[in-house]
């Protein structure tokens, strides 16, 4: 199982982003894919997070409305799209996976049931 982010950048306020997720090894038929971020100085705080089963997504409040995820399972890539930017929103984005049980019908921003993480993109919201 490997996971690899990319699309990070520096970008100004108000700005927009797309940041890629390439999966491998794994379906992401069966398994929930996470987006988390880290900012300098914090704890990492999950993001966004789309289930592979349902596709039902569930988003951090603060970038809800701002954030939006999607997969391409034919391509095994999961994308976040990023916009209306904020210096808050500076960080080192990683994506990452757990295997969704047949009765998960959600998915979780919480790190705790991912077993398998991708190293990050850096994202600079500055002007």
């Amino acid at each position: 199982v490997q996971l690899q982010a990319s699309g990070g950048g520096l970008v100004q306020p108000g700005g927009s982003l797309r940041l890629s997720c390439v999966a491998s090894g794994f379906s992401l038929d069966y398994h929930t894919i996470g987006w988390f971020r880290q900012a300098p100085g914090k704890d990492r705080e999950g993001v966004s997070c789309i289930n592979g089963r349902t596709g039902s997504t569930v988003s951090l409040d603060s970038v809800k409305g701002r954030f939006t995820i999607a997969r391409d399972n034919a391509k095994d890539m999961v994308y976040l799209q990023v916009n209306s930017l904020k210096p808050e929103d500076t960080g080192v984005y990683y994506c990452a996976t757990h295997f969704v049980n047949p009765w998960d019908q959600r998915c979780t921003i919480q790190g705790g049931p991912y077993d398998h993480w991708g190293r990050g993109t850096l994202v600079t919201v500055s002007s």
